[in-house]
C-alpha cells in the first residue's frame, strides 16, 4: 500500500509550520505500507494543481493531508470539506478569496474517506488528545481536503482521502497562553493514523 502525506509551507508570518515538521518526520514505511512525503503550498490555487500532481505521479491508495490549526488543543481528524473559500488573511501568493467556490462545478461538500472515527479512537486509546472534527475551516487545508476528494473521485480504484489538523508546536505560542503539542507527540499521532488506515486495507 502506498500512502501519501503531505504537510504545509508555514504562512500567516510563521518561520515554521507543524504540520510539515511532523510530516517529513514520519518513517518511510508503517506496517508493511509505503508513506510518501510531500510539502504543499499554503496558497489556494498551487495546492490543488500540486495535489493533483502527485495524484498522477504517485498513483497513492490513501492522502493524508496535515495542517496546523492554530488554538488547537487536540488532534483534530476532519470529517467534511465543504465547496468554500473565504479567507480571514491572505495565503502565501497574496490571494484571499471571500464566497468563492474550490471547484465551481463540484457538490456542496465531501466526506472524508478514511477511517475518522477508528483513528481518533485508537488515538485516544494510545493516550494523545484527539476529536472528531466536522469543520476544516474555508483557508487552504479546507481547500486541499477538498480538491483531494474531488480528485479522488476522479480516479478509479479512488484513493481514500483525509485530514488531520495539529495544533502549534510549543515554540509557535511566543508567551505560552496558546494550546500547544510536542513534535515528537505530533509524529505518533500521523503514524498512528497511517497505522489505522494500512491496517483497514489489510482487512
Amino acid at each position: 500500500m502506498k500512502i501519501l502525506v503531505t504537510g504545509f509551507t508555514p504562512f500567516g508570518g510563521e518561520r515554521i509550520n507543524p504540520s510539515w515538521e511532523a510530516v517529513r518526520r514520519l518513517p518511510d514505511c508503517i506496517g508493511g505500507s509505503e508513506l510518501i512525503k510531500r510539502e504543499i503550498p499554503t496558497e489556494f490555487d498551487a495546492s490543488g494543481v500540486v495535489l493533483h500532481g502527485l495524484l498522477a505521479e504517485l498513483r497513492p491508495d490513501a492522502v493524508i493531508c496535515v495542517g496546523q490549526y492554530g488554538g488547537a488543543n487536540c488532534i483534530r481528524v476532519e470529517r467534511v470539506a465543504v465547496n468554500l473559500r473565504d479567507a480571514r488573511i491572505a495565503d502565501n501568493a497574496g490571494r484571499q478569496p471571500t464566497d468563492e467556490t474550490v471547484v465551481p462545478s463540484g457538490p456542496d461538500a465531501y466526506f472524508a474517506t478514511i477511517p475518522t472515527r477508528e483513528i481518533v479512537d485508537v488515538l485516544r486509546e494510545r493516550d494523545i488528545p484527539a476529536r472528531l472534527s466536522y469543520s476544516a475551516g474555508t483557508f487552504v487545508c479546507n481547500n486541499l481536503l477538498y480538491c483531494a476528494l474531488h480528485e479522488s473521485a476522479q480516479i478509479e480504484p479512488a484513493p481514500r482521502c483525509g485530514f488531520i489538523h495539529v495544533p502549534y508546536l510549543p515554540e509557535q505560542t511566543k508567551d505560552g497562553s496558546a494550546p500547544s503539542m510536542s513534535l515528537e507527540l505530533m509524529v505518533k499521532a500521523l503514524e498512528t493514523a497511517a497505522e489505522v488506515i494500512a491496517g483497514e486495507k489489510e482487512r
